[in-house]
């Protein structure tokens, strides 16, 4: 988003300080990795994705209360509740008694031992259910951490707040509203996340008949290098995606208890022009609650529906996938990639991707604005290779589509560590991303998803 985000700031405000002392003055390549410390070795590799959902991936796993189905869209729901729990919800004080079951991944190594991990989920949760998502990383020098809640989460808002949960810390690693995260001076010494398991949590009003269903969950985990630049990538062949264009700043002033208003809403913005590109929009009866002289409702619902209660923004990264995954037949995920190779070949087979970054004004030619954490969608490749994207910090609908250099475009998406206008080092998103495609991809999209590792 164009505004400065408060878990971005404060994430970066960590690294900055933990890196002050190691990072070199100017630009450079990162220094080899100490030796000892409870490390791994390296692989080679920066990313790994591990996503549940199958029919045999929910067999799979602890069940207590749950069980798994099968059929067009396999998915895991409550078989029998094993208790019930009251929920005080701290964004409305409201107290509620719910009946649970819950799931437990079976434990996944990482190929590559990680820094950080993000989780995902797509689930279905009607009026009266809701979900709750949790990691638990072991550190590679055996010591397993807490379980720390990733999102308390539903669809609607009727029945509780969407909402991320503050404060979560064991003095190894730190949830920062989406991200479980090892504290700098912690993997500077090498310690890495070598493993981590997932466990779900589904909720329903005691005595009812149906529950939430969750039809995929998983994460992310990474080891993204420090550097402040990154090799460049070769083009490849130009395509353009005919993706919908919608702006956030004609919705300024709209609906502020949304994270401030519609000139924050890049996120939710992004993720609609893909929902709709798939060919998806909310029913009549979802827009009722807009206001009728407001343009693209459709972008209102998006911020309502990703909005995160306790972030207090419509930019919670796996809030936005979840919500993509709301509509028939999409899946949601959020990842990292490596290079603008790989966005390229997942443009070739027809899907458009979401780049999360961040850079100061002047740093991409022709934007004319500089960003603390901004979300634009990339719909396709010049002839010359330059990055066709559908920037939603733009005055109008018709404005939206622009042409981005590749070298700077690509250089400030990949980036882990950029110089603030003040001087300061500040952290890159290293590659963030969220993918929305067909829960069911054709072949040609399948095979783009499996050679950029989503799959």
């Amino acid at each position: 988003m164009t505004a400065s985000t408060p878990r971005r700031a404060v994430l970066a405000a960590a690294l900055a300080a933990a890196t002050a002392a190691t990072v070199p003055a100017t630009p450079s390549a990162a220094a080899p990795a100490p030796k000892g410390g409870g490390g791994a070795p390296s692989t080679g590799k920066e990313v790994d994705n591990r996503f549940w959902y199958s029919y045999g991936h929910w067999q799979a796993g602890t069940h207590r209360g749950t069980v798994a189905s099968a059929g067009a869209r396999p998915g895991l729901g409550i078989a029998v509740p094993v208790g019930r729990t009251e929920y005080a919800d701290p964004h409305t004080g409201k107290k509620s008694t719910w009946e649970y079951a819950t799931w437990t991944s079976p434990v996944h190594r990482p190929a590559v031992p990680a820094t950080e991990a993000i989780a995902s989920w797509n689930a279905r949760t009607p009026a009266g259910t809701w979900i709750q998502v949790e990691l638990r990383a072991t550190y590679t020098n055996g010591v397993v951490a807490p379980w720390y809640v990733m999102g308390r989460w539903a669809s609607g808002d009727g029945d509780v707040r969407r909402t991320s949960v503050d404060g979560q810390s064991d003095g190894t690693s730190t949830v920062w509203t989406d991200t479980l995260a090892l504290d700098p001076s912690v993997s500077a010494g090498r310690l890495r996340i070598g493993a981590w398991e997932l466990r779900l949590t589904l909720y329903r009003r005691p005595g009812a008949a149906t529950g939430p269903v969750v039809w995929l969950a998983g994460a992310m985990a990474s080891d993204v290098p420090d550097r402040f630049t990154v090799p460049a990538s070769v083009p490849g062949a130009a395509a353009e995606l005919a993706v919908p264009r919608y702006s956030q700043e004609v919705h300024a002033g709209q609906y502020p208890e949304y994270d401030n208003g519609g000139e924050a809403w890049c996120s939710p913005t992004s993720s609609q022009m893909i929902i709709e590109y798939w060919g998806r929009r909310p029913s009549a009866a979802a827009l009722a609650w807009v206001k009728k002289e407001y343009p693209d409702p459709q972008v209102c619902h998006a911020a309502r529906a990703t909005y995160d209660a306790a972030y207090k923004g419509c930019g919670n990264w796996p809030f936005n996938a979840a919500y993509a995954a709301t509509y028939p037949g999409l899946a949601g995920v959020v990842t990292r990639l490596g290079s603008l190779t790989d966005v390229e070949t997942l443009v070739a087979a027809g899907v458009p991707v979401i780049t999360s970054q961040s850079f100061r004004a002047g740093e991409i030619t022709g934007a004319g604005y500089g960003t603390a954490g901004h979300l634009m969608t990339v719909v396709g490749f010049t002839a010359a290779g330059d990055v066709v994207a559908n920037d939603p910090n733009s005055p109008s609908n018709a404005a939206v589509r622009r042409v981005y250099a590749r070298r700077e475009w690509e250089n400030v998406w990949l980036r882990t560590k950029r110089y603030h206008a003040s001087g300061k080092v500040v952290s890159g998103s290293g590659g963030i991303c969220y993918l929305y495609a067909p829960c069911a991809p054709n072949a040609v999209q399948l095979r783009a998803l499996r050679t950029v590792g989503v799959l």
